[in-house]
């Protein structure tokens, strides 16, 4: 079906169909109710509202908050696919309030997710933004590749809303392949979120007159929602199509996707169906196929004033086209009259634009009378409103230049917040070292003490005072170089070898010759709660333990630094965890503070912390653990 896509999940419609007819029982149809809506909601709107209305009748009796729930998500997207956003948030925002009660975060994400989508729709960016900004944090806690690909799909669209074209197709790009490379069977909705972001692309395109990647993308979306049955915008994705293909001047595809614009069965999209039958009427009009032209442009008419009295742009450009076939067949009072009337709609609208394109239609009338002195106004009309035009445009471009300057800024004071917050959070997390530490650390120099060994004492108090004083003076950096980070970890390691462990632990620390760690800048204290976490987890019950620190050079920007011990084991210390209080009020909160910061500084959301289990490959035995983790090189600032 699609190269590279997983199969999709689907349901079979027609025993699902067969099997409501034989229902009767009202929980019984509740269920296939439930599932048929779920798949209408997305192919057949008009069969999800019938099923929708049994749906909700039946719920006022047998009332359930799951149901309840599902009902409003595919009432809520129904409405959306009908163009009535109002209802669509109405909805949207009922199944938030059961949500925000009882759902899961993904479940509270997915719909955050959705409902920017209608308020988008709206017009309504603000708050878009700040429902994308909730399934973002949720997300952050429990991730899920699926809902992340879809909100990058939605920041695509806010950008492309902005003007911000480049960061727009970025986006999209990657909500491309995010979704395509999920590992697993997509859902129909999966379908329809690639359907938009290809919708997304080809208009992208479109506006950068990239014409030929623009049908692409266009074409692309078609052969998905063929395939999918997904058919609730396809009059919309034929007319981009054939709009795409006029501008490519190959008017026989134009007209075939026009027409299969006109043809489908899609009772929603009545306006692309009267952009279809207009621009198919100009096609007619290029052939010089003018009463067939007239006809359609008769309908198109129609159809516009159906949808809406006051479409004053869209009779404007029909009435243009008219006054330019009459002109053609030399009907000079009809052709006057119709570029008066597209004249007079465009002023209602004060559409520059469109007012300078029927100027130059009025001017090259006027010349082809050889009534130069009107075709002089006309053309001075023309370049007068061209200009105005190209002023609101500068203007239009100034707002969203104000606007992508205002979004930047904010994601940027977004991002120095997280790093603040983080970095308050380390400063807890270093002026509360692990207490088993501090306390066999502060016992043993005790008993030297009360042992009379003051040189020893002397010490390794000295030592103790050390560590605790570069803590105090880390705190407040957050980069230091690599040379000082190893020199704290060997400080570390060295009282939990002497005093902690009383020699019972080990430990090395191996520098790739590469590594200039007097030059290279790395986040202050990013490898010490490994260390830690392995010391406390692997280490504590071993009678003699080793851990090994490597520092590598991994690539110009990244040092792979790895933490290995000889421990006893992540499946054992669940265990003990399990078993033993001490362990079980122990949390590892060093190593997801981490993890967040190296998200940050990284700039993206990934893997850079990778744990492995060291096993015996015959016994099966644990023999301890590896933590590889991705440390970023970062500019020291030089005093």
């Amino acid at each position: 079906m699609f190269i590279g896509s997983p199969v999709p999940q689907v349901i079979n419609v027609n025993e699902l169909e067969n099997k409501l007819r034989q229902q009767h029982d009202p929980l019984q149809r509740l269920i296939s109710l439930d599932k048929l809506a779920s798949h209408y909601c997305y192919t057949n709107v008009a069969r999800a509202r019938e099923l929708l209305s049994e749906f909700n009748d039946i719920l006022d009796s047998y009332d359930n908050p799951d149901f309840r729930l599902n009902y409003h998500l595919y009432a809520a997207t129904a409405e959306n696919q009908l163009y009535h956003f109002s209802e669509a948030e109405f909805h949207f925002r009922q199944a938030i309030d059961i949500l925000e009660d009882r759902g899961t975060a993904k479940q509270q994400a997915e719909v955050y997710i959705d409902v920017a989508g209608v308020l988008m729709n709206l017009e309504n960016m603000q708050q878009a933004m700040e429902y994308l900004e909730k399934a973002n944090k949720l997300l952050k806690s429990f991730p899920d590749g699926r809902l992340t690909a879809r909100i990058t799909c939605r920041e695509g669209f806010m950008n492309l809303h902005y003007g911000n074209y480049s960061r727009a197709v970025e986006l999209l790009l990657a909500a491309d392949r995010d979704t395509t490379m999920l590992g697993q069977p997509l859902e129909l909705k999966d379908y329809y979120f690639l359907t938009l972001i290809h919708s997304g692309l080809g208009k992208v395109y479109e506006r950068n007159d990239d014409r030929e990647r623009s049908v692409r993308a266009y074409l692309k979306v078609v052969n998905m929602c063929e395939s999918m049955g997904i058919r609730t915008r396809l009059s919309w994705h034929y007319l981009n199509v054939g709009i795409g293909y006029i501008a490519l001047d190959d008017q026989e595809k134009a007209e075939a996707y026009f027409r299969k614009a006109i043809d489908i069965a899609d009772d929603t999209s009545e306006f692309a169906r009267a952009s279809a039958y207009a621009n198919l009427g100009f096609c007619y009009f290029e052939k010089g196929e003018y009463d067939e032209a007239l006809h359609l442009f008769e309908r198109a008419e129609q159809l516009y004033k159906q949808k809406s009295a006051e479409d004053y742009y869209n009779f404007s450009i029909i009435e243009s086209w008219r006054g330019r076939l009459y002109s053609e067949l030399g009907d000079e009072k009809r052709a006057l009259r119709h570029f008066s009337l597209a004249l007079e709609y465009a002023h209602l609208i004060e559409d520059y634009k469109q007012l300078a394109g029927v100027c130059k239609d009025f001017a090259g009338f006027f010349a082809q009378q050889k009534d130069y002195e009107n075709a002089f106004k006309y053309q001075c009309l023309h370049d007068k409103y061209t200009e105005q035009y190209n002023e609101q445009v500068d203007k239009r471009r100034q707002m969203e230049l104000e606007v992508k300057y205002e979004a930047e800024k904010k994601r940027h004071e977004t991002e120095l917040l997280r790093l603040q917050a983080t970095r308050l959070q380390l400063k807890a997390l270093r002026a509360q070292m692990n207490p088993h530490f501090m306390y066999n650390a502060l016992n043993s120099i005790q008993n030297y003490i009360t042992s009379h060994e003051i040189a020893s004492a002397a010490k390794y108090l000295a030592k103790f005072a050390q560590l605790m004083r570069r803590s105090l003076e880390y705190s407040d950096l957050e980069i230091i170089s690599l040379e000082k980070e190893i020199e704290f970890l060997e400080e570390y390691l060295y009282i939990n070898e002497k005093l902690r462990f009383e020699n019972r632990l080990k430990y090395e620390i191996i520098i790739d010759e590469e590594i200039e760690e007097d030059i290279l800048g790395v986040p202050t204290m990013i490898v010490q709660p490994y260390v830690e976490n392995a010391i406390e987890h692997g280490l504590r019950t071993k009678k003699e333990g080793l851990i090994k620190v490597f520092f590598f050079l991994y690539d110009e920007n990244t040092i792979l630094c790895v933490v290995e011990d000889n421990g006893i084991g992540r499946e054992k210390a669940r265990q003990l965890r399990m078993q033993d209080p001490q362990y079980l009020n122990h949390r590892s909160r060093g190593t997801n503070i981490t993890e967040k910061r190296l998200e940050i500084l990284h700039n993206s959301k990934g893997q850079f912390v990778k744990t492995i289990d060291l096993k015996d490959e015959k016994t099966g035995e644990a023999l301890g653990t590896r933590v590889e983790i991705m440390i970023p090189i970062v500019e020291i600032q030089m005093k």
